[in-house]
């Protein structure tokens, strides 16, 4: 191997490993976004709120850096095959991790807007959501650091979870508000909230989806 092809291949490495570190960032500070915007709104404070929804540009500016990163390295280094699949997986993932983000900054705007008076119920269920969807943001992250397909097929079994809660959580909303008409506002924000969630869970689901497709070359199957 030539000097200067070493010097390519140590470039075009550093570059991955930049867009790896990126990834993984915001994958961590999405699932703290989640935490916390759930943590604001089963504690309905509204300081938490505004911090989530502040701390949502940062996961933007993320990505915009992998997008400038993935687009020059593909511009200079001219990746093939594998190299290649990578680098515009990361972009798309780049892309995908943002809008869990959006929900979570979506879910922490609704909290002011609440009263807090929130059934025991329902309580019990959006929690349970989003530990749901948490732990399947940090499985997704840990299969993206191992290059591991095995947890990134965990990660779209446990969306079947999330979307049986909520659907379970619509039900139970609508028969509550039978009962409790002056009380729909309040229950329009939470289906709105497990609403979100779901797309968290879908989201993250599209995440382990390009894992598998970048390791394997091959879309994950029932995908």
């Amino acid at each position: 191997m030539s000097t200067g092809t070493k010097h390519t291949v140590k470039a075009f490495d550093d570059d991955m490993d930049e867009i790896r570190g990126l990834i993984a960032e915001m994958g961590a500070r999405a699932e703290t976004a989640v935490v916390a915007a759930m943590k604001s709104l089963s504690d309905h404070d509204a300081d938490l709120a505004a911090t989530t929804r502040a701390e949502d540009k940062i996961i933007d500016n993320l990505e915009t850096e992998v997008e400038k990163l993935v687009v020059r390295t593909i511009a200079l280094r001219a990746p093939m095959a594998d190299d290649l699949r990578e680098l515009i997986a990361a972009l798309k993932m780049s892309a995908v991790i943002e809008r869990i983000g959006d929900y979570a900054k979506n879910i922490a705007k609704r909290v002011p807007q609440m009263e807090g008076k929130i059934p025991v119920a329902a309580t019990e269920q959006l929690g349970r959501m989003g530990e749901i969807v948490v732990e399947m943001i940090r499985t997704a992250m840990d299969a993206y650091a191992k290059r591991d397909v095995d947890l990134a097929r965990a990660v779209t079994v446990r969306d079947d979870d999330v979307d049986q809660l909520n659907k379970d959580l619509f039900v139970d909303f609508v028969a509550y508000v039978a009962k409790n008409p002056k009380n729909a506002a309040e229950v329009a924000h939470l289906l709105f909230t497990a609403k979100n969630l779901e797309r968290i869970g879908d989201h993250t689901t599209t995440v382990a989806q390009m894992i598998y497709f970048t390791e394997t070359g091959e879309n994950l199957p029932d995908a």
